[in-house]
């Protein structure tokens, strides 16, 4: 007897803003009160070497979120999310301690520290990618703009996070993720399937 497989589903995480009544927070901030030199390695799909304990300032004040996205698309968790993080996708993220004034409770930057090639050109609405012609290099033949984005499933493996080779703004979970998230009801979480 031949089983189907049912393709795995995922989605990408972004944060609610619509109604949610949540706060805005700023870009991190090293032991010094300085802020980080390259906050994008926070959002490249790979490890980070420990930056000591960093700070996020509040730009707008109002309802702490279980998940926000600080300034340059940082993603930050609660210490509830971020348990369910480490028992669910331990070894596809690294969770850093950071103080947010004001607030007593604990909460993570969440770095997705796998980097996967999985978009699918074909399946997503729109993809561009830098040319010669556009006067940069160092970025020709990488993703320049991606609408509609869908990923092919079958090259994702068994990551359940992590961030999509040339298009790194997105942050990818699994369907199990999702449905923990939301059973958990998680304040501040987004979610369109890719």
């Amino acid at each position: 007897m031949e089983t189907t497989r049912i393709p795995k589903k995922y989605f990408k995480l972004s944060q609610e803003v619509d109604g949610s009544g949540g706060w805005d927070l700023g870009n991190p901030t090293d032991p010094r009160g300085r802020e980080v030199d390259n906050p994008w390695i926070f959002r490249e799909g790979l490890p980070v070497a420990d930056p000591g304990r960093l700070t996020l300032p509040v730009g707008r004040p109002g309802r702490a979120l279980d998940f926000t996205l600080a300034g340059f698309s940082i993603p930050v968790v609660h210490a509830r999310v971020t348990a369910l993080f480490k028992e669910l996708a331990p070894r596809d993220v690294q969770l850093l301690p950071v103080d947010i004034p004001g607030q007593p409770d604990p909460f993570c930057i969440l770095v997705a520290t796998r980097l996967i090639r999985c978009i699918d050109d074909h399946a997503s609405e729109e993809v561009e990618y830098w040319m010669p012609e556009d006067g940069r290099p160092e970025k020709v033949g990488q993703y320049r703009d991606v609408s509609g984005m869908r990923i092919d499933p079958a090259k994702v493996g068994d990551a359940r996070v992590f961030r999509t080779w040339g298009w790194t703004i997105a942050l990818i979970v699994s369907e199990e993720l999702k449905e923990a998230l939301a059973r958990m009801g998680a304040t501040g979480t987004k979610f369109k399937e890719v």
